[in-house]
């Protein structure tokens, strides 16, 4: 577990200030969202990132040879598109920028939005993500997600960006990587999330998971847990099945430690794994061994190949000077050095925009109404936070309930703040469903800063309370949604509670139920379709990954929203019939 932590909230800011205070020579905080190199350069800006928690992914790559920029969301979630924007702005020389996400929904959500908030102010940007894990599906939906493959893909990226390619040149070469670069992994143990007393994802005692996630997601397949030379075995096998060994060939090697498992064992695993790409006729060159991408305290490795070319092997070979790692020798790059400009603690968070438009007095009245029920909602959804967590770890990384309780807090927080400098409904939802996006992060921070800023449009600053526009709002926010997530009914997500919500509001509404009648049978009939997907395989999400794993476990963003949904009908006055828990 996470022994020393001040505020398990703050932790993954702190640690992240702590890091740039001891490398101001290659790093400079970008507060509250990442880390740029100190020096400044020229040329295509490479900007990666993730959920923290996964040291010295990503900040520790940040550096000549590797990253422009490094964006630092909570511990095992996304960041923010606001956190993207503000570390591509300090990072970018120019206007030209790449993004080298790893495939996870929140993660392709948030640096989708980033990309056409920057396209917009101008930037050319492009997006490659790494989809290197084989223990995901190739034909599963959204694409195989990314784990520690992503150094070797990023090394080879920030080659091409050191060397002066353009934006073409180094996408294509991003391209090339993600295609040649193959990932599995195994875990002896789960990791714990700071603050908490024991892992998320309990692996026995003598047994191994293959196929785990670095988020904490349970692994695909249980085994006896073997010796290290069988255990190489099983990685390189299964890697070989995937992509067989070229005799002749060249390969890059990163034998990855995940947090706990020792060097020396890396070693041992790395001697066969060594042994057995001779064997097949393989050339390994410049093989690693290390932690690079870590999930806490997880005791565990992964494997990860590239299959290089000329081109890739060269790239793979170049010079480097980051905070995890240095290869060779590399120009100084000049620029000024900043300071971090912390003493102790966190970097600060950003302040929300104090809306200025005029707005009537009855969207005035509608904005304090908003601003109470989403002081339901946050009570409800902390009080829920364990729950949802326990949902999420079954076949997720356990920290939807921690995700969707930063995230309506912060919501609420900057809903008073409009309220109380006067806002009308539609900038006080603005202002909860940027604050909501960026604190939540993950998918669930993605979909509902989507679903509240669709909504804020429609309730605009001029207009009173009305069952019409409660409906309207409604179905930009589950429009928004739908289109930014892709998910539809039966795909297990939050859209097989949201969408029976919206249709049974409009339903009841059209047959002149009063509005707080029919929300709270729209609230049970989401609590309802929330329940039903217990029934059914993810075909959308993290749990997407883990088969039949999820059966008899409802889907927690589904799960969430009809708790929200619940206490805003409970603060109508009448309570719901079935309790969403």
């Amino acid at each position: 577990m996470t022994h020393l932590v001040n505020d398990a909230a703050r932790f993954a800011g702190e640690a992240l200030a702590g890091f740039a205070a001891a490398h101001p020579e290659l790093v400079r905080l970008v507060p509250g969202a990442g880390v740029v190199r100190s020096a400044g350069h020229a040329g295509v800006a490479v900007v990666m990132g993730g959920g923290s928690g996964h040291h010295p992914a990503f900040a520790g790559w940040v550096g000549p040879g590797i990253g422009s920029g490094a964006v630092a969301g909570n511990v095992f979630s996304s960041p923010s598109a606001s956190q993207i924007v503000d570390v591509t702005v300090a990072a970018a020389g120019g206007t030209d920028v790449l993004f080298v996400p790893i495939n996870y929904s929140g993660d392709m959500l948030h640096f989708g939005e980033a990309a056409r908030r920057l396209q917009a102010q101008g930037y050319d940007v492009r997006t490659v993500a790494v989809t290197d894990d084989i223990a995901t599906p190739v034909d599963v939906e959204g694409g195989r997600r990314g784990i520690a493959g992503s150094f070797i893909v990023l090394k080879i990226v920030g080659a091409a960006a050191q060397r002066g390619d353009d934006l073409d040149g180094v996408e294509r070469i991003a391209r090339k990587a993600v295609g040649a670069t193959r990932t599995l992994g195994v875990a002896f143990t789960g990791c714990t999330l700071p603050g908490a007393t024991a892992p998320g994802v309990q692996i026995a005692e003598g047994v191994m998971t293959v196929g785990l996630g670095i988020h904490g997601e349970p692994g695909l397949e249980s085994r006896p847990l073997e010796t290290a030379d069988a255990t190489a075995d099983l990685l390189v096998d299964a890697l070989f099945g995937e992509r067989a060994p070229e005799v002749g060939g060249r390969v890059a090697v990163l034998v990855n430690g995940l947090g706990a498992t020792t060097p020396d064992e890396l070693y041992v695993v790395f001697g066969r794994v060594a042994h057995r790409l001779r064997d097949a006729g393989m050339t390994l060159v410049a093989p690693v061994v290390d932690e690079l991408v870590t999930s806490l305290d997880m005791a565990g490795l992964s494997l990860s190949l590239t299959y290089l070319d000329d081109e890739l092997a060269e790239l793979w070979q170049a010079p480097a000077r980051t905070a995890a790692f240095t290869r060779g020798e590399i120009p100084a790059e000049t620029g000024p050095v900043a300071a971090s400009g912390i003493s102790h603690g966190a970097p600060p968070e950003r302040e929300p925009q104090t809306p200025t438009r005029p707005a009537s007095v009855e969207s005035k009245q509608l904005a304090a109404l908003i601003c109470d029920r989403l002081g339901d909602i946050a009570e409800s959804l902390t009080a829920h936070a364990a729950q949802l967590g326990e949902l999420d770890a079954v076949a997720g990384d356990g920290d939807h309930g921690a995700c969707m309780q930063r995230g309506s807090s912060a919501a609420l927080t900057a809903a008073q703040t409009a309220v109380a400098a006067g806002a009308g409904a539609g900038s006080v939802l603005a202002a909860a469903a940027e604050a909501w996006s960026d604190v939540g992060g993950g998918t669930s921070g993605a979909l509902w800063g989507a679903g509240l800023q669709a909504a804020a449009t429609v309730a605009s600053d001029d207009q009173p309370s009305s069952t019409a526009l409660a409906v309207a709002a409604v179905h930009a926010f589950v429009s928004a949604i739908v289109e930014r997530g892709g998910a539809q009914v039966g795909d297990k997500t939050m859209v097989d509670a949201l969408i029976p919500f919206a249709e049974t509001l409009r339903e009841r509404t059209t047959a002149a139920d009063p509005l707080d009648t029919a929300w709270i049978a729209a609230a049970d009939v989401a609590h309802a379709g929330a329940q039903h997907t217990a029934t059914f395989t993810a075909r959308r999400g993290r749990s997407r990954t883990h088969g039949d794993a999820s059966i008899g476990t409802p889907d927690p963003g589904a799960v969430s929203f009809a708790i929200a949904a619940a206490a805003a009908g409970r603060a109508a006055g009448r309570p719901t019939t079935g309790d969403p828990s």
